[in-house]
Protein backbone atom coordinates (compact mmCIF):
# COMPACT_ATOMS: atom_id res chain seq x y z
CA UNK A 1 0.00 0.00 0.00
CA UNK A 2 1.08 3.85 -1.30
CA UNK A 3 1.59 4.79 2.80
CA UNK A 4 2.57 8.42 1.29
CA UNK A 5 0.35 11.58 2.18
CA UNK A 6 -1.43 12.39 -1.55
CA UNK A 7 0.73 14.93 -3.31
CA UNK A 8 -0.09 18.51 -3.83
CA UNK A 9 1.64 20.70 -6.77
CA UNK A 10 4.84 21.82 -6.71
CA UNK A 11 4.55 23.01 -10.37
CA UNK A 12 1.99 23.69 -13.04
CA UNK A 13 0.15 21.85 -14.82
CA UNK A 14 -0.51 19.23 -12.11
CA UNK A 15 -1.01 16.13 -13.88
CA UNK A 16 -3.16 13.28 -12.93
CA UNK A 17 -3.81 10.42 -14.68
CA UNK A 18 -7.33 8.39 -14.20
CA UNK A 19 -6.39 4.64 -14.48
CA UNK A 20 -7.88 1.61 -13.62
CA UNK A 21 -6.80 -1.58 -15.12
CA UNK A 22 -10.38 -2.65 -15.38
CA UNK A 23 -13.28 -1.77 -17.78
CA UNK A 24 -16.51 -0.54 -16.62
CA UNK A 25 -15.63 0.83 -13.43
CA UNK A 26 -16.39 4.64 -14.03
CA UNK A 27 -13.53 5.56 -15.61
CA UNK A 28 -14.13 8.08 -18.12
CA UNK A 29 -17.32 9.16 -16.79
CA UNK A 30 -15.16 10.32 -13.62
CA UNK A 31 -12.33 11.76 -16.08
CA UNK A 32 -15.26 13.41 -18.33
CA UNK A 33 -17.30 14.84 -15.11
CA UNK A 34 -14.55 16.07 -12.79
CA UNK A 35 -12.42 17.77 -15.70
CA UNK A 36 -15.37 19.86 -16.11
CA UNK A 37 -16.08 20.24 -12.53
CA UNK A 38 -12.68 21.50 -11.92
CA UNK A 39 -12.77 24.42 -15.32
CA UNK A 40 -16.23 25.34 -13.35
CA UNK A 41 -14.32 26.33 -10.44
CA UNK A 42 -11.87 28.60 -12.75
CA UNK A 43 -8.98 26.41 -12.97
CA UNK A 44 -7.61 25.98 -16.63
CA UNK A 45 -7.71 22.34 -17.09
CA UNK A 46 -7.12 20.48 -20.09
CA UNK A 47 -8.74 16.91 -20.50
CA UNK A 48 -6.38 14.40 -22.85
CA UNK A 49 -7.96 11.05 -23.61
CA UNK A 50 -5.31 8.74 -24.39
CA UNK A 51 -7.72 5.60 -24.69
CA UNK A 52 -8.56 4.42 -28.32
CA UNK A 53 -11.96 4.11 -27.27
CA UNK A 54 -12.19 7.64 -27.43
CA UNK A 55 -15.13 7.71 -25.10
CA UNK A 56 -13.79 10.92 -22.95
CA UNK A 57 -13.61 12.58 -26.87
CA UNK A 58 -17.04 12.06 -27.62
CA UNK A 59 -18.43 13.05 -24.39
CA UNK A 60 -17.67 16.37 -25.18
CA UNK A 61 -19.29 15.58 -28.93
CA UNK A 62 -15.93 15.61 -30.15
CA UNK A 63 -15.52 12.97 -33.45
CA UNK A 64 -13.44 12.47 -36.26
CA UNK A 65 -10.78 15.47 -35.13
CA UNK A 66 -8.46 16.45 -37.76
CA UNK A 67 -5.63 16.29 -35.42
CA UNK A 68 -5.64 13.93 -32.12
CA UNK A 69 -3.08 13.14 -29.24
CA UNK A 70 -1.90 10.27 -31.66
CA UNK A 71 -0.54 13.08 -33.65
CA UNK A 72 1.19 14.88 -30.14
CA UNK A 73 2.49 11.46 -29.36
CA UNK A 74 3.84 10.25 -33.33
CA UNK A 75 4.45 13.54 -34.95
CA UNK A 76 5.52 15.31 -31.82
CA UNK A 77 2.50 17.60 -32.98
CA UNK A 78 2.32 20.60 -29.91
CA UNK A 79 -0.67 19.62 -27.70
CA UNK A 80 -2.17 22.72 -27.85
CA UNK A 81 -2.47 22.44 -31.60
CA UNK A 82 -4.59 19.28 -30.88
CA UNK A 83 -7.04 20.44 -28.83
CA UNK A 84 -10.04 21.82 -28.66
CA UNK A 85 -12.23 24.49 -26.70
CA UNK A 86 -15.42 23.18 -25.33
CA UNK A 87 -18.81 25.11 -23.84
CA UNK A 88 -16.81 25.56 -20.71
CA UNK A 89 -14.31 28.24 -21.15
CA UNK A 90 -11.87 27.21 -19.16
CA UNK A 91 -11.69 23.68 -20.57
CA UNK A 92 -9.75 22.74 -23.85
CA UNK A 93 -9.87 18.28 -24.75
CA UNK A 94 -7.39 17.27 -26.99
CA UNK A 95 -9.33 13.69 -28.26
CA UNK A 96 -8.52 10.49 -29.16
CA UNK A 97 -9.77 9.00 -32.63
CA UNK A 98 -9.14 5.43 -34.83
CA UNK A 99 -5.14 6.26 -35.26
CA UNK A 100 -4.37 5.68 -31.84
CA UNK A 101 -5.45 1.97 -31.86
CA UNK A 102 -1.82 1.35 -33.68
CA UNK A 103 0.10 3.94 -31.89
CA UNK A 104 0.82 0.96 -29.14
CA UNK A 105 2.62 -0.68 -32.28
CA UNK A 106 4.25 2.54 -33.64
CA UNK A 107 5.41 3.26 -29.76
CA UNK A 108 7.91 0.41 -29.40
CA UNK A 109 10.35 1.83 -32.22
CA UNK A 110 10.68 4.97 -31.39
CA UNK A 111 13.02 6.78 -29.36
CA UNK A 112 11.81 8.12 -25.57
CA UNK A 113 8.69 6.23 -25.47
CA UNK A 114 7.33 6.15 -22.48
CA UNK A 115 7.82 9.76 -21.98
CA UNK A 116 6.23 10.81 -25.37
CA UNK A 117 3.44 12.17 -23.61
CA UNK A 118 5.43 13.68 -20.67
CA UNK A 119 7.79 15.70 -23.18
CA UNK A 120 4.40 16.87 -24.60
CA UNK A 121 2.79 18.09 -22.07
CA UNK A 122 6.10 19.74 -20.78
CA UNK A 123 6.88 21.88 -23.65
CA UNK A 124 3.30 23.80 -22.89
CA UNK A 125 4.54 24.92 -20.05
CA UNK A 126 1.97 26.59 -17.08
CA UNK A 127 -0.75 26.95 -19.69
CA UNK A 128 -3.03 24.69 -17.80
CA UNK A 129 -3.59 24.54 -14.22
CA UNK A 130 -4.76 20.79 -14.43
CA UNK A 131 -4.45 18.51 -16.57
CA UNK A 132 -6.36 15.48 -16.13
CA UNK A 133 -5.51 12.31 -18.22
CA UNK A 134 -8.20 9.10 -19.53
CA UNK A 135 -6.20 5.98 -19.64
CA UNK A 136 -6.97 2.85 -21.25
CA UNK A 137 -8.14 0.12 -18.86
CA UNK A 138 -5.22 -1.56 -19.77
CA UNK A 139 -1.46 -1.64 -18.90
CA UNK A 140 0.46 -0.83 -22.21
CA UNK A 141 2.79 1.68 -23.44
CA UNK A 142 -0.35 4.62 -23.80
CA UNK A 143 -1.47 4.23 -20.14
CA UNK A 144 2.71 3.74 -19.32
CA UNK A 145 3.12 7.10 -21.15
CA UNK A 146 0.34 8.34 -19.14
CA UNK A 147 1.75 7.33 -15.81
CA UNK A 148 5.14 8.73 -16.83
CA UNK A 149 3.63 12.05 -17.02
CA UNK A 150 1.16 12.26 -14.04
CA UNK A 151 2.20 13.91 -10.96
CA UNK A 152 -0.39 11.32 -9.28
CA UNK A 153 -3.11 9.02 -10.32
CA UNK A 154 -7.08 8.98 -9.46
CA UNK A 155 -8.37 5.65 -9.10
CA UNK A 156 -12.29 5.33 -9.47
CA UNK A 157 -13.49 2.07 -7.64
CA UNK A 158 -16.51 -0.16 -8.00
CA UNK A 159 -17.66 -1.27 -5.23
CA UNK A 160 -17.49 -4.96 -6.17
CA UNK A 161 -16.09 -8.60 -4.52
CA UNK A 162 -13.08 -8.45 -7.19
CA UNK A 163 -12.20 -4.42 -5.93
CA UNK A 164 -9.45 -4.80 -3.52
CA UNK A 165 -7.85 -7.52 -5.60
CA UNK A 166 -7.57 -5.26 -8.71
CA UNK A 167 -6.78 -2.56 -6.78
CA UNK A 168 -3.86 -4.29 -4.69
CA UNK A 169 -2.43 -4.82 -8.66
CA UNK A 170 -3.12 -1.23 -9.69
CA UNK A 171 -1.14 -0.21 -6.47
CA UNK A 172 1.86 -2.33 -7.12
CA UNK A 173 2.08 -1.06 -10.49
CA UNK A 174 2.16 2.90 -9.77
CA UNK A 175 4.71 1.55 -6.91
CA UNK A 176 7.20 0.06 -9.92
CA UNK A 177 6.50 3.12 -12.38
CA UNK A 178 7.37 5.10 -9.74
CA UNK A 179 10.75 2.90 -8.77
CA UNK A 180 11.61 2.50 -12.30
CA UNK A 181 10.34 5.71 -14.64
CA UNK A 182 8.95 8.44 -12.77
CA UNK A 183 9.92 8.77 -9.00
CA UNK A 184 7.25 12.07 -8.48
CA UNK A 185 4.22 9.09 -8.85
CA UNK A 186 1.81 8.79 -6.18
CA UNK A 187 -1.57 8.00 -5.51
CA UNK A 188 -4.11 11.06 -5.19
CA UNK A 189 -6.77 9.28 -4.28
CA UNK A 190 -9.60 6.43 -4.81
CA UNK A 191 -12.93 7.41 -6.03
CA UNK A 192 -15.99 4.89 -4.92
CA UNK A 193 -18.40 4.96 -8.32
CA UNK A 194 -21.75 3.58 -8.71
CA UNK A 195 -22.26 3.28 -5.00
CA UNK A 196 -25.38 1.78 -3.78
CA UNK A 197 -25.43 1.85 0.04
CA UNK A 198 -28.69 -0.23 -0.17
CA UNK A 199 -26.30 -3.16 -1.30
CA UNK A 200 -25.06 -5.21 1.75
CA UNK A 201 -21.74 -6.38 -0.31
CA UNK A 202 -21.04 -2.40 -1.74
CA UNK A 203 -21.36 -1.63 1.87
CA UNK A 204 -18.69 -4.08 2.64
CA UNK A 205 -16.06 -3.52 0.33
CA UNK A 206 -16.40 0.37 0.81
CA UNK A 207 -15.74 -0.34 4.76
CA UNK A 208 -12.91 -2.70 3.59
CA UNK A 209 -11.26 -0.52 1.20
CA UNK A 210 -11.19 2.86 3.65
CA UNK A 211 -9.76 0.35 6.41
CA UNK A 212 -6.79 -0.49 3.88
CA UNK A 213 -6.42 2.54 1.83
CA UNK A 214 -7.48 5.38 4.73
CA UNK A 215 -7.86 8.79 3.91
CA UNK A 216 -6.90 8.16 0.16
CA UNK A 217 -10.43 7.36 -0.13
CA UNK A 218 -12.59 10.24 -0.72
CA UNK A 219 -15.50 11.06 1.08
CA UNK A 220 -17.37 11.51 -1.88
CA UNK A 221 -19.17 8.69 -3.16
CA UNK A 222 -20.10 8.75 -7.05
CA UNK A 223 -23.88 7.18 -7.14
CA UNK A 224 -25.24 5.31 -9.83
CA UNK A 225 -27.53 8.00 -11.93
CA UNK A 226 -29.71 7.84 -14.77
CA UNK A 227 -28.49 11.26 -15.82
CA UNK A 228 -24.41 10.48 -15.95
CA UNK A 229 -25.36 7.61 -18.33
CA UNK A 230 -27.54 9.51 -20.44
CA UNK A 231 -25.33 12.77 -20.41
CA UNK A 232 -22.16 11.65 -22.77
CA UNK A 233 -24.99 11.01 -25.89
CA UNK A 234 -25.90 14.57 -25.57
CA UNK A 235 -22.24 15.49 -25.60
CA UNK A 236 -22.06 17.46 -22.21
CA UNK A 237 -20.64 16.63 -19.39
CA UNK A 238 -22.81 16.13 -16.15
CA UNK A 239 -22.67 19.69 -15.04
CA UNK A 240 -23.75 21.04 -18.58
CA UNK A 241 -26.47 18.63 -18.91
CA UNK A 242 -28.18 18.30 -15.61
CA UNK A 243 -26.37 20.48 -12.64
CA UNK A 244 -29.59 19.23 -10.16
CA UNK A 245 -28.98 15.44 -10.74
CA UNK A 246 -27.46 13.34 -8.16
CA UNK A 247 -24.33 12.50 -10.10
CA UNK A 248 -23.58 16.41 -10.62
CA UNK A 249 -23.20 17.59 -7.09
CA UNK A 250 -21.39 14.32 -6.39
CA UNK A 251 -18.83 15.28 -8.86
CA UNK A 252 -18.79 19.15 -7.62
CA UNK A 253 -18.17 18.10 -3.97
CA UNK A 254 -15.65 15.34 -5.19
CA UNK A 255 -13.79 18.29 -7.06
CA UNK A 256 -13.70 20.20 -3.58
CA UNK A 257 -12.04 17.69 -2.15
CA UNK A 258 -9.68 17.21 -4.62
CA UNK A 259 -8.82 21.35 -4.94
CA UNK A 260 -8.75 21.53 -1.22
CA UNK A 261 -5.79 18.94 -1.05
CA UNK A 262 -3.78 20.56 -4.09
CA UNK A 263 -4.27 23.66 -2.07
CA UNK A 264 -4.01 25.86 -4.99
CA UNK A 265 -2.80 29.28 -4.21
CA UNK A 266 -2.54 30.93 -7.52
CA UNK A 267 -5.14 33.08 -8.51
CA UNK A 268 -8.15 31.65 -10.90
CA UNK A 269 -7.41 32.91 -14.31
CA UNK A 270 -7.81 32.47 -18.16
CA UNK A 271 -7.22 29.51 -20.20
CA UNK A 272 -4.41 29.81 -23.17
CA UNK A 273 -5.66 30.74 -26.34
CA UNK A 274 -5.47 28.12 -28.77
CA UNK A 275 -2.90 28.78 -31.77
CA UNK A 276 -5.54 26.84 -34.30
CA UNK A 277 -8.42 25.85 -32.25
CA UNK A 278 -10.19 23.18 -33.99
CA UNK A 279 -14.21 23.19 -34.26
CA UNK A 280 -15.49 23.65 -31.25
CA UNK A 281 -18.45 20.94 -30.54
CA UNK A 282 -21.17 23.11 -30.40
CA UNK A 283 -20.18 24.88 -33.39
CA UNK A 284 -20.60 21.56 -34.47
CA UNK A 285 -24.03 21.25 -32.91
CA UNK A 286 -24.95 24.55 -34.75
CA UNK A 287 -24.06 23.49 -38.09
CA UNK A 288 -26.15 20.15 -37.75
CA UNK A 289 -28.66 22.43 -36.87
CA UNK A 290 -29.04 21.88 -32.91
CA UNK A 291 -32.06 23.70 -31.07
CA UNK A 292 -31.18 23.23 -27.60
CA UNK A 293 -29.55 26.52 -26.24
CA UNK A 294 -26.98 25.57 -23.89
CA UNK A 295 -25.98 27.77 -20.50
CA UNK A 296 -23.33 30.61 -21.33
CA UNK A 297 -21.80 30.70 -17.96
CA UNK A 298 -19.21 28.75 -17.19
CA UNK A 299 -18.65 29.19 -13.16
CA UNK A 300 -20.57 26.10 -10.88
CA UNK A 301 -22.14 28.81 -8.65
CA UNK A 302 -23.46 30.20 -11.84
CA UNK A 303 -24.36 27.08 -13.82
CA UNK A 304 -26.52 26.50 -11.06
CA UNK A 305 -28.76 29.74 -10.13
CA UNK A 306 -28.33 30.18 -14.13
CA UNK A 307 -29.24 27.70 -16.24
CA UNK A 308 -31.35 27.83 -19.34
CA UNK A 309 -32.12 24.12 -19.87
CA UNK A 310 -33.64 22.06 -16.76
CA UNK A 311 -33.98 18.14 -16.87
CA UNK A 312 -35.76 16.50 -14.00
CA UNK A 313 -33.97 13.64 -11.93
CA UNK A 314 -34.82 10.08 -12.36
Amino acid sequence: MDSRPSPSPSRNPYVIAVVNQKGGVGKTTTAVNLAACLAASERPTLLIDVDPQANASSAYGITNAERQVYDALIDEVPLTHCAFETELETLHVVPAGRDLVGAEIELVSLESREYRLSQSIQAIGEAYEIILIDCPPSLGLLTLNALTAADAVLIPLQCEYYALEGLANLVETVDLVNAELNPRLAIQGIVLTMADQRNNLARQVEAEVRGHFGDKVYRTRIPRNVRLSEAPSHGQPILLYDIHSKGAVAYVKLADELLAQLALTTLPRKPPVLPNPQSTADEANDEAGATVKLPETTTIDHITTDRSVTHSEE
